[in-house]
């Protein structure tokens, strides 16, 4: 999921979630949890994820989800175990007609503060979302949202643009969908971090305590939230943020944190799997990893002084020739990411191969050969400088391994001459929307188990990538593919896309991989967590 965004304003590239015409699905006040009275002890989580902004409408990282996931309530979420959402703070949500989408909220719902969480705050929500429409947010994915109607306390009409939108629902439950409060939240620009917490306006699981900008992070157990995931199993937990991974090893390792998520290194987690002092979890991967070519500012980009659409391709092309993701997923990640070859990943509905049978060998990996056909046809001098940014953190502290292989798997053969370079995230999430790199690393956290996240956010005219990537026949399919009700229809649109996408290479996809969380021995139900949801939720889990 989440690396940050750009804008909303695409007139009909949607995404959304699931559902058909007329589905209606019957509320739930809660699960197991709700008969259990909480773990009176504090449960401790160790993340090097960092936190860029609480304000659902300023970030769309994984670090701010994650805490965003915990403290605001959603009209629609997904239960423990499952990918599939199911109403939250809603009592029902259905199509009342094609292009309306009608939820009922369940009547008394308040926020921490005591103000009354109705319907005018839902359209408040989703108002504040596309009117900011930040570089870093997350508003493209309400890009099939024309308006939202509030015409009761209890009700909210979401108007489309597309038609039967297949996604909409899982939309409702995304970064895009937390509910804050009006009487809290500007409606016009991004609320800090500190005028949110002190002004307590949170109604999911968890109410914030105590607020260290990227240090630490204290929740308490909010009594009057009426959700899906019903009363959290521990009532308190405090979130340590670390800069160095290391320390956070050691750390779970000596009792010092409960649960480490996010991101020990391939090594570190390999050598934990061997303590007897805690538990390594696993959980299904949605997560990708990939390389961005931004079309004004690469070599022969549309604003470089050497502007030439077929060279820039074969830059594209040449680099996919190159890369041998098989040996930096077993080089660098001990094989805890897989090799990827295509746009979404394996596993999802419409999943296909285009970058193995396209590029390299035809088997997955490099092929010089190739690579130097495609500069030659375009008449390319060689060697092209490649000047490539990643951050060395955010996506794991095996980042700079990778991407020195990466260099030296692209200056194979003398075509290119790579300068590697890296940003820390916070810095790194405000540079890459300003064409400031030419080649950057991106990784993906899904927002929704669906293939249609892998492509509307990336290939829209006016992605999160801020690339400049443009294609009308893939902006066409990926509507089509929103509205299309027919499962098999659907999927060989979502094919197609990624056919046409692979053939002009706005990204360089390169792994997949897993959830993986490190938790003591008495620690509980975090396995419940890592689901297919991708959203981990500390309420899932207690220890004792």
């Amino acid at each position: 999921m989440r690396s940050a965004h750009t804008s909303g304003r695409r007139a009909l590239a949607v995404t959304a979630a699931f559902a058909a015409t007329a589905i209606v699905l019957a509320g739930c006040s809660g699960n197991a949890n709700n008969s259990s009275s909480g773990s009176s002890g504090t449960l401790t989580v160790g993340t090097t994820d960092k936190i860029t902004s609480i304000d659902p409408a300023g970030s769309y990282d994984n670090g701010s989800f994650a805490v965003m996931n915990q403290v605001y309530p959603f009209l629609m979420n997904t239960p423990y175990g499952s990918s599939d959402v199911k109403p939250d703070i809603a009592e029902s949500a259905s199509f009342t007609s094609p292009t309306e989408y009608t939820v009922k909220l369940k009547p008394g719902l308040k926020f921490a503060n005591g103000h009354d969480l109705t319907s005018s705050d839902v359209k408040f929500s989703f108002d504040r979302q596309t009117k900011i429409n930040d570089a870093n947010g997350p508003s493209y994915l309400l890009a099939n949202l024309a308006s939202t109607d509030a015409p009761d306390p209890t009700t909210v009409v979401f108007h489309l643009k597309v038609p039967n939108d297949q996604t909409f629902a899982q939309v409702l439950s995304s970064p895009a969908g937390p509910i804050v409060d009006e009487q809290v939240f500007s409606p016009d620009k991004v609320t800090s971090d500190t005028d949110i917490v002190k002004g307590d306006a949170f109604a999911g699981q968890y109410t914030i305590t105590s607020y260290n900008f990227n240090s630490l992070v204290a929740y308490k157990a909010f009594p009057g939230y009426k959700g899906l995931l019903g009363k959290p199993a521990t009532d308190k937990v405090d979130v340590k943020y670390y800069t160095d991974p290391s320390n956070m090893k050691l750390d779970i390792q000596k009792g010092g944190i409960d649960v480490a998520y996010r991101s020990l290194s391939a090594t570190d987690i390999a050598s934990l799997r061997t303590d007897k002092n805690v538990k390594v979890v696993d959980g299904p991967g949605g997560e990708i990893r990939y390389i961005v070519f931004n079309f004004n500012t690469m070599p022969f980009g549309a604003a470089t002084p050497q502007a030439d659409p077929k060279k820039a391709l074969a830059v594209r092309q040449a680099a996919a020739d190159l890369v041998d993701r098989a040996a930096i997923a077993k080089q660098v990640y001990k094989d805890t990411y897989t090799p990827l070859y295509s746009y979404v990943p394996s596993g999802l509905t419409g999943a296909i191969t285009p970058l193995k049978d396209q590029y390299g060998d035809g088997n997955g990996g490099p092929s010089l050969d190739k690579a130097k056909a495609a500069l030659q046809a375009a008449g390319v001098t060689t060697p092209v400088t490649l000047n490539i940014q990643y951050t060395p953190s955010h996506y794991g502290p095996s980042s700079s391994d990778e991407y020195a292989m990466v260099k030296d798997q692209l200056e194979q053969g003398g075509l290119f001459k790579v300068n590697i370079q890296s940003t820390e995230y916070v810095q790194y999430s405000k540079d890459r929307v300003k064409d400031t790199y030419p080649q950057y690393q991106l990784g993906w956290f899904p927002d929704y188990s669906d293939a249609d996240n892998y492509l509307t956010p990336f290939f829209s005219a006016d992605s999160f990538l801020v690339n400049h990537y443009s294609n009308k026949e893939v902006q066409d399919l990926i509507t089509k593919q929103i509205g299309t009700t027919d499962k098999a229809a659907r999927t060989q649109l979502i094919e197609q896309i990624q056919t046409k996408v692979a053939a002009d290479l706005p990204t360089l996809p390169l792994l997949q991989g897993a959830q993986v969380a490190i938790t003591g021995k008495n620690v509980s139900g975090t396995q419940k967590t890592l689901d297919a949801s991708f959203k981990f939720r500390y309420g899932a889990m207690s220890k004792g």
